[in-house]
């Protein structure tokens, strides 16, 4: 393959009249100017320049590829100024992924606004369950929730928020019901669960405030169910009380059609973080995304 310097130094010895000229501009003595133009020759087999002691000038070859030599520097500096520009201002598109709940209840919000403040940037965003391979899949950012430490990998980890499970129950139904004065009440009502691979139907409740104090309710759920947006409209529907994820269940607490149940107590601890592929070369568009995420989450998933 043909060094790009090459077609430089045969520009800069045509547009200077001469390999003195040029090596004087380019700070290069003129024997080595004058080897690495003869090692372009020799490369593509043909004569570019016409050199004696009187007269210099182009082979009509050699005129051929200087219009082409200029067109490429061109595009070279074009790609450098391109990607130059990129790292002062962000821009281009960025691949995220997240589970199908995050997405949909907190970052779909989140990315608009982000696209609104860099109208230069455009966002690819996939709504997965299944642990998507963030380098192998070539996506920049993944969101993740989890109630256990990540697998230790070499992907770079940011905490963005934690976002803890409360007691949820339908307004019209605690109000026809009553609402559970202590965890042990809860068995007096009827429960909805959230099944996860290897979950048993239990609640581990912990106060908020007295961290040493926990209760653990055995359940016998009229709905098992992996479906969030299901088990939130049971709740809204009155079937029964449920632990979910508080970003789950904002949206609902304000508009009264779900309630805190047991305000005092926790229904379990959950971590956001996103996932990078590394620290090195990171984008500006990517870096004010993960700064733009650091700032929204703990407003969109703290109740």
């Amino acid at each position: 393959m043909l060094d790009l310097n090459d077609f430089f130094f045969f520009v800069q010895v045509v547009d200077r009249g001469g390999f003195t000229a040029a090596g004087r501009i380019l700070q290069m003595p003129k024997s080595t100017l004058s080897h690495r133009i003869q090692r372009l020759e020799n490369n593509l087999g043909v004569r570019l320049l016409n050199r004696t002691s009187r007269k210099f000038g182009m082979t009509d070859a050699g005129a051929d590829f200087y219009q082409h030599a200029v067109a490429m520097l061109r595009e070279a500096e074009l790609a450098e100024s391109t990607i130059r520009h990129r790292l002062t201002e962000p821009s281009g598109t960025i691949r995220c992924t997240a589970g199908n709940a995050i997405m949909q209840y907190v970052m779909s919000e989140i990315i608009a606004d982000f696209l609104t403040q860099y109208p230069n940037v455009n966002i690819v965003s996939l709504a997965a369950n299944r642990t998507v391979d963030i380098v192998g899949e070539n996506y920049d950012v993944a969101v993740r929730a989890h109630s256990a430490p990540l697998p230790d990998s070499d992907l770079v980890q940011h905490t963005l928020a934690p976002a803890p499970w409360f007691l949820f129950g339908g307004a019209r139904y605690l109000d026809a019901n009553g609402e559970p004065q202590t965890p042990q009440d809860l068995h007096k009502h009827p429960t909805l669960f959230m099944a996860r691979p290897g979950a048993v139907p239990i609640w581990r409740l912990r106060h908020a405030h007295h961290a040493n104090e926990e209760a653990v309710i055995p359940l016998e759920p009229r709905l098992q169910s992996d479906d969030i947006t299901g088990l939130q409209q049971a709740a809204i529907s009155g079937l029964g009380i449920v632990a979910l994820p508080g970003y789950i269940c904002q949206a609902a607490v304000r508009s009264g059609a779900l309630r805190r149940v047991l305000p005092q107590w926790l229904a379990g601890d959950s971590t956001i973080t996103a996932l990078i592929p590394s620290r090195q070369g990171l984008l500006p568009s990517v870096r004010a995304f993960l700064d733009h995420l650091a700032r929204e989450f703990p407003k969109k998933v703290l109740m």
